[in-house]
């Protein structure tokens, strides 16, 4: 359904607007290198309900999907709860005004299917922008991509029931489409082809499985490119175009597992997952079971289960699901410092411009100067729960809460 303005009508035209706007492109979770980061120095520190809003739109529904941009488009999905099924729909906003642009129903899923957890929701996964369209996943239910004006160009479906509900987002390496599908009966990766859905190759998860929730991160090392993926008890790097496996790192505690990776100063940095969370700084150029031989360093002080780390600098930064941020001398594993921020996260942190924006679930940013010494430059509250990342766009910063999205500006 379009409800408002012409719609970007073909990828000829998406391409030239991505050229030309692409310092303001975010198309996929935690921005264009898929780590949070952004060069864009312009971003306000300081905002509240009255203050630095450029626009506020009600967003419909339920989910936890972060924002994704393309020209003058942002895009999230969400579940519209409709007696025993819930409508899994796509929505676009125009990124100057925030009016609503497309409502598209994807798929329905069943309430004996609506995810479990009261952290989770129907529509978690954050889609992603590929040329002229955007591919959205929902678990088990439907993969598809949509064109700029609202047709699905294709719809799949990847079986992995998971009994908490999704969590893993589509990326885009080698030029395919991987998803980590990662549920409690043969979990797998998958890539597929985003001109038609169909899979190009599927990568079983080695024995132990269980259930995970983690976004795959294509890095380059030495000229070559990896697929990091996070899953149960196993962190994998497996060639983008094939599936094959080149590396792996084995821990014995950690399942459920939800950051994503980060890429920095040649090491790799996941986190191990439940039970006892572990941070792992891992050289990504062995081959095979690496993990008596490339683990540079880890930790398990102040390790989150739900959001992801972020390296600014030299550092290193994270922030626990209870409040408890750290910075790591990202080489070494040191401790920079230690610091309450106050109250439970769930969305990953931003960087921009040398500041930090860390968000918790009560809808309050704290916003730090990047560095080895602890200062808080502002702290702002919007009043509304947060369990999205943020995304940044044009020196401003989209922030999605359980009934809104804002553009702070």
């Amino acid at each position: 359904m379009l409800l408002g303005r012409l719609p970007i009508p073909a990828l000829a035209c998406a391409v030239c607007l991505t050229q030309a706007t692409a310092a303001q492109n975010w198309p996929q979770f935690r921005g264009p290198t898929g780590q949070g980061l952004s060069d864009d120095a312009s971003v306000p520190i300081e905002w509240s309900t009255a203050r630095n809003v450029r626009w506020k739109t009600p967003v419909p529904g339920k989910g936890w999907s972060s924002p994704v941009v393309l020209g003058d488009r942002v895009w999230l999905t969400t579940a519209i709860v409709q007696s025993a099924a819930a409508s899994l729909r796509l929505l676009a906003f125009d990124v100057n005004d925030g009016h609503p642009l497309l409502n598209v129903e994807i798929a329905k899923v069943y309430r004996d299917e609506f995810s479990k957890n009261p952290k989770n929701s129907e529509a978690t996964p954050t889609p992603l922008i590929v040329g002229d369209r955007v591919v959205v996943h929902f678990g088990s239910t439907a993969t598809a991509a949509v064109s700029m004006t609202g047709q699905i160009l294709w719809k799949t479906e990847l079986p992995h029931p998971n009994q908490h509900g999704q969590g893993s987002s589509p990326v885009l390496a080698g030029g395919l489409v991987v998803i980590n599908c990662d549920g409690f009966e043969d979990p797998y990766v998958v890539a597929i082809d985003p001109a038609n859905g169909k899979t190009k190759w599927r990568r079983p998860r080695r024995q132990p499985t269980s259930q995970a929730y983690s976004t795959p991160l294509e890095i380059n090392v030495n000229g070559s490119p990896q697929l990091v993926s996070v899953g149960a008890f196993w962190t994998t790097a497996l060639e983008p175009a094939t599936g094959r496996e080149i590396w792996r790192v084995g821990y014995r505690e950690g399942f459920s597992n939800v950051p994503r990776p980060v890429f920095a100063h040649g090491l790799v940095y996941i986190t191990t997952g439940f039970q006892q969370p572990s941070l792992l700084a891992i050289r990504p150029d062995g081959t095979g079971d690496v993990t008596k031989t490339h683990v540079a360093w880890s930790t398990s002080r102040g390790v989150p289960y739900t959001s992801s780390p972020i390296a600014v600098g030299d550092l290193l930064y994270m922030v626990n699901d209870v409040g408890i941020a750290s910075a790591l001398d990202a080489r070494t594993g040191d401790p920079r410092w230690v610091q309450r921020l106050g109250g439970n996260f769930s969305a990953s942190p931003v960087a921009a411009g040398g500041r930090l924006y860390f968000t918790n679930e009560d809808g309050d940013t704290t916003v730090l100067a990047a560095g080895a010494e602890f200062r808080v430059l502002a702290r702002n509250s919007l009043g509304e729960a947060i369990q999205a990342s943020p995304a940044i766009t044009g020196g401003s910063i989209l922030i999605r809460t359980d009934t809104s999205l804002y553009r702070i500006q």
